[in-house]
Protein backbone atom coordinates (compact mmCIF):
# COMPACT_ATOMS: atom_id res chain seq x y z
CA UNK A 1 0.00 0.00 0.00
CA UNK A 2 1.18 3.45 -0.31
CA UNK A 3 0.44 6.06 2.32
CA UNK A 4 0.68 9.68 1.28
CA UNK A 5 1.92 12.20 3.97
CA UNK A 6 1.80 16.09 2.78
CA UNK A 7 -0.56 18.73 1.61
CA UNK A 8 -0.69 20.30 -1.72
CA UNK A 9 -0.86 24.41 -2.04
CA UNK A 10 -0.95 27.28 -4.10
CA UNK A 11 3.56 26.75 -4.71
CA UNK A 12 2.65 23.10 -5.47
CA UNK A 13 2.09 19.24 -4.32
CA UNK A 14 4.61 18.06 -1.62
CA UNK A 15 4.10 15.11 -0.42
CA UNK A 16 6.32 11.88 0.73
CA UNK A 17 5.16 8.62 -0.21
CA UNK A 18 6.29 5.59 1.57
CA UNK A 19 5.50 2.37 0.28
CA UNK A 20 4.62 0.06 2.82
CA UNK A 21 4.73 -3.23 1.37
CA UNK A 22 8.40 -2.58 0.85
CA UNK A 23 9.44 -0.76 3.92
CA UNK A 24 11.22 -2.84 6.58
CA UNK A 25 10.70 -1.43 9.46
CA UNK A 26 14.17 -0.77 10.10
CA UNK A 27 14.49 2.60 11.28
CA UNK A 28 17.33 3.67 8.44
CA UNK A 29 15.01 6.73 7.87
CA UNK A 30 14.09 7.50 11.13
CA UNK A 31 18.09 7.80 12.44
CA UNK A 32 19.51 9.90 9.02
CA UNK A 33 16.54 12.24 9.29
CA UNK A 34 17.83 15.86 10.79
CA UNK A 35 14.53 17.36 11.07
CA UNK A 36 12.92 13.82 12.81
CA UNK A 37 10.45 13.47 9.86
CA UNK A 38 10.20 10.30 10.31
CA UNK A 39 8.48 7.88 12.82
CA UNK A 40 7.89 4.30 12.93
CA UNK A 41 4.43 3.34 13.85
CA UNK A 42 2.47 -0.39 13.85
CA UNK A 43 1.16 -0.82 10.56
CA UNK A 44 -2.54 -0.21 10.78
CA UNK A 45 -3.61 -1.70 7.70
CA UNK A 46 -1.76 -5.10 8.33
CA UNK A 47 -2.89 -6.71 11.44
CA UNK A 48 -0.58 -9.33 10.79
CA UNK A 49 2.43 -7.25 10.56
CA UNK A 50 5.16 -8.35 13.05
CA UNK A 51 7.39 -5.04 12.12
CA UNK A 52 6.85 -1.72 12.75
CA UNK A 53 6.27 0.75 9.59
CA UNK A 54 7.85 3.70 8.54
CA UNK A 55 5.38 7.22 8.69
CA UNK A 56 5.81 10.51 8.68
CA UNK A 57 4.99 12.28 12.35
CA UNK A 58 2.01 14.21 12.48
CA UNK A 59 3.51 17.10 13.50
CA UNK A 60 5.60 17.11 9.86
CA UNK A 61 2.64 15.97 7.99
CA UNK A 62 1.16 19.87 7.17
CA UNK A 63 4.83 21.39 6.84
CA UNK A 64 6.91 18.56 5.05
CA UNK A 65 8.21 21.22 2.65
CA UNK A 66 9.85 23.46 5.17
CA UNK A 67 10.57 20.13 7.49
CA UNK A 68 12.24 18.61 4.48
CA UNK A 69 13.87 22.06 2.96
CA UNK A 70 17.45 22.05 4.31
CA UNK A 71 17.96 18.67 2.92
CA UNK A 72 17.06 19.83 -0.46
CA UNK A 73 19.01 22.56 -2.12
CA UNK A 74 17.84 24.85 -4.11
CA UNK A 75 19.15 23.47 -7.58
CA UNK A 76 20.93 20.82 -8.50
CA UNK A 77 19.68 17.70 -6.01
CA UNK A 78 17.75 14.29 -7.27
CA UNK A 79 15.46 12.47 -4.62
CA UNK A 80 18.06 9.94 -4.53
CA UNK A 81 20.38 12.46 -2.78
CA UNK A 82 18.28 12.93 0.09
CA UNK A 83 18.87 11.39 2.96
CA UNK A 84 15.80 9.32 4.03
CA UNK A 85 15.42 8.00 0.60
CA UNK A 86 19.53 6.78 0.58
CA UNK A 87 19.24 5.15 3.86
CA UNK A 88 15.95 3.79 2.65
CA UNK A 89 17.51 -0.06 0.68
CA UNK A 90 14.44 -1.35 0.11
CA UNK A 91 13.43 2.33 -2.40
CA UNK A 92 9.96 2.49 -0.23
CA UNK A 93 10.27 6.14 0.26
CA UNK A 94 9.66 8.62 -2.20
CA UNK A 95 9.63 12.74 -2.52
CA UNK A 96 7.03 14.36 -4.78
CA UNK A 97 8.65 17.75 -5.58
Amino acid sequence: MLANYGYKDGAGDFFITIDTDKCTGCGDCVEVCPAGVFELVEDEFDIEAEAPIAAVANEHAKKIKYSCGPCKPARGYTAADLPCVKACEPAAINHSW
